[in-house]
């Protein structure tokens, strides 16, 4: 495959041809930089200012000539305007007909000018990126932060692109006022909930939503659910993914993902009484939560082969392992059976669809909604988190029905069954499957798992970048003398075929990353898997009580990701907050130990609080991440980077239930002290690996 250097002239306007980022240039002096910083010739002071300066003539390029195509386009429309007057005057349907074709194709050429800006912004971001590895140094923060925030930055000309704005305004508006309206002029500004179907507007929105994201709050959930973005989309590939598109479809998706994760967590608050009741000890509820992980672990990989050619057959798959576990796990009671229990749990976690539901968003939804449903999928799932200890709590009732028995310990069985019935049926009724013929044909493009370096860029950075060559041998020459390493990564661009290899383009910053997860995800389970038995034992809790505690910390979720995404990750670089999100996790585990008598409440809500908040923030930071720096052959496919963190925190809670049942061996009075021992093992690892190998990049 051609390298990104390449693949990216390829894309080039040709009439625009000396106005991008001369990227074969910068490449150049890059690797030039190095050679004479190595040799001793220049100093790394002289560097930073050379290639600044070099910066800064290369974007007053752009900016300039991004503001004599405004120019131009603003004359065409002041022209067309007066022709619109004189038609209000004296309508005529074909002068409008033709006068609606002129404004289309300014907006055809606005179309251009969007994609020229946000093919150069990567262009700009990979220099940057390169010239960080390069050097080790953080250049990208200074210049950004340095150019962005002076009074006359021209970086700001595209950050907030107030002309290239204007212009969309002006296309929209005449167009919506000029569609068959026979002579009745309505505004957008009147009826801004009136749509405008025509094909450039549309394609216009989705360039322009490309660059100007809609919150970091959005931007923050939809990393945090990490599904990946694909970097350089044409018109032709919005289309088809309008195509894909159904609402109701999207809706259900959610709607799977919510009563997933309300299914794992409604048996916490019992799962110990309901061990008991069979004859198991109160540990054994360690198995019985963490037989659904276990069966997880297969299904996510199945599911997302499955997905490869349908998302209907394995998400009605999904809802009837689902109705089936949950009503065997209802009739373990009865049947004083555990290993019915433990079955029925086995058979909801092989009805696990999160890499369906994924997988349907990142292939299935508009680009330009995209970032919404990613953050609803991170939603979803923190509020079934919350609702399902919280229904747990409300489900203390004992009754029977003929030889069924209904109780705090078989309701949540009984009622996410009958859930799983009524979701089967909406199902069946509402969701329309997606054509996969488009995806066949499809060559693999690449995603946006590095499309933003940093925080800055991330913010609305979007410039030109691209090199004119009249010797396209030579240029492919100069890239692979450049950075062998990118064109080494970019010789194949098809998805991974096996987990091995996937395993195998995973970088050692990556591979920490996961660890992290694998961490957080064992301090969670750790936390809320054992709280029932912890708290019967030092503080006799009630159900209820214990339900109340779990559906609390749930309900800390998106208040956390609020305060991240709009605030904390504006002040401080993602790596300080993942260091310092993995130090705080460590105090709160040590927090938790039992070591002085008595063992109080407040030290226990405490800890756990500040263990689940700061692994909450770990997590959203973490993920966000891993979706920028992760390979774009693991954007697509059966083992896709979804995959590989799902199966990552998978097993670290299998892990985790596992421990808490062997722990409880024994004994209750040491369950807490000795599944924190490696809780806090794992963290410091995870620690120094971060420490070390981030300090090695930097």
């Amino acid at each position: 495959m051609v390298a990104f250097g390449k693949r990216l002239k390829e894309r080039q306007i040709q009439e625009w041809q000396g106005y991008y980022i001369n990227y074969k240039l910068m490449k150049k002096k890059v690797k030039q930089y190095a050679q004479q910083i190595e040799v001793g010739t220049q100093d790394r002071r002289h560097v930073l200012k050379d290639f600044s300066r070099m910066l800064d003539n290369q974007i007053e390029k752009i900016v300039l000539f991004l503001l004599e195509q405004q120019g131009i386009l603003a004359s065409r429309l002041a022209k067309l305007d007066e022709q619109h007057d004189s038609l209000q005057q004296q309508p005529d349907m074909s002068q409008i007909s033709e006068l609606r074709e002129a404004y289309r194709a300014v907006g055809r050429d606005l179309l251009k000018l969007l994609f020229f800006v946000e093919i150069n912004a990567i262009g700009l971001r990979k220099i940057l990126k390169k010239f960080d590895k390069r050097f080790g140094y953080r250049f990208t923060n200074y210049y950004v932060k340095t150019r962005a925030n002076h009074p006359y930055s021209q970086l700001q000309q595209v950050f907030k692109h107030v002309g290239i704005g204007a212009v969309v305004g002006a296309v929209s508006r005449n167009l919506h006022e000029l569609q068959n309206r026979q002579g009745s002029y309505l505004s957008i500004y009147d009826q801004p909930a009136l749509p405008l179907q025509d094909p450039v507007v549309d394609s216009i929105r989705a360039a322009v939503d490309r660059l100007t994201h809609s919150t970091n709050f959005l931007n923050f959930l939809a990393q945090h659910a990490l599904i990946m973005q694909d970097e350089l989309p044409t018109p032709i590939e919005e289309q088809v993914d309008d195509q894909k598109y159904h609402f109701m479809s999207l809706l259900l998706n959610l709607a799977n993902t919510f009563l997933y994760m309300v299914n794992t967590y409604i048996v916490v608050p019992t799962a110990d009484d309901y061990s008991l009741s069979l004859g198991a000890a109160a540990t054994v509820c360690g198995i019985v939560i963490g037989a659904m992980a276990v069966a997880q672990v297969f299904s996510s990989v199945y599911f997302s082969a499955w997905s490869n050619k349908s998302y209907f057959q394995p998400l009605v798959f999904s809802s009837i392992a689902l109705l089936v576990g949950n009503t065997l796990y209802a009739l373990a009671y009865d049947f004083n059976s555990i290993v019915v229990l433990l079955i029925g749990r086995l058979c909801c976690g092989l009805g696990s669809a999160r890499a369906v539901n994924r997988r349907y968003i990142s292939d299935c939804v508009p680009l330009k909604i995209r970032m919404q449903a990613s953050a609803a999928f991170v939603s979803a799932s923190a509020l079934g988190m919350a609702c399902g200890p919280a229904l747990a709590g409300l489900l203390q009732t004992n009754f029977r029905i003929y030889k069924l028995t209904f109780n705090q310990d078989t309701l949540p069985g009984w009622v996410m069954a009958v859930a799983w019935l009524i979701y089967l049926i909406w199902l069946c009724i509402s969701f329309k499957e997606p054509s996969h013929d488009f995806e066949e044909n499809q060559v693999p493009r690449e995603s946006n798992s590095e499309a933003v370096q940093d925080d800055a860029l991330e913010e609305g950075l979007k410039q030109p970048l691209l090199v004119s060559s009249e010797d396209k041998q030579q240029d492919e020459d100069s890239e692979r003398e450049c950075d062998e390493s990118e064109e080494a990564s970019e010789e194949s661009r098809h998805p991974a075929t096996s987990i091995r290899s996937a395993y195998r383009l995973l970088t050692p910053s990556v591979k920490v990353q996961l660890l992290i997860y694998f961490m957080l995800k064992y301090v969670m389970e750790i936390l809320l898997s054992e709280s029932s038995v912890v708290t019967t034992y030092y503080f006799h809790w009630s159900t209820s009580t214990v339900a109340i505690f779990l559906a609390s910390l749930g309900l800390t979720v998106l208040p956390v990701n609020i305060v991240v995404g709009n605030y904390i990750s504006n002040m401080f670089e993602d790596r300080q907050i993942l260091l310092a999100s993995e130090i705080v996790v460590c105090i709160g585990i040590l927090l938790s130990f039992h070591i002085i008598n008595p063992y109080s409440v407040p030290q226990y809500v405490c800890s756990g609080l500040i263990m689940f908040v700061s692994a909450e923030v770990l997590e959203g930071v973490n993920l966000a991440l891993l979706s920028r720096v992760m390979s774009s052959r693991l954007s697509r496919g059966t083992y896709n980077g979804g995959l590989l963190s799902t199966e990552a925190g998978t097993i670290a809670r299998v892990i985790a239930d596992g421990t808490i049942t062997l722990a409880g061996y024994l004994g209750e009075s040491r369950l807490l002290n000795v599944t924190l021992l490696p809780s806090l093992f794992i963290c410091i690892s995870s620690i120094v690996a971060t420490c070390l190998t981030y300090n090695s990049l930097y």
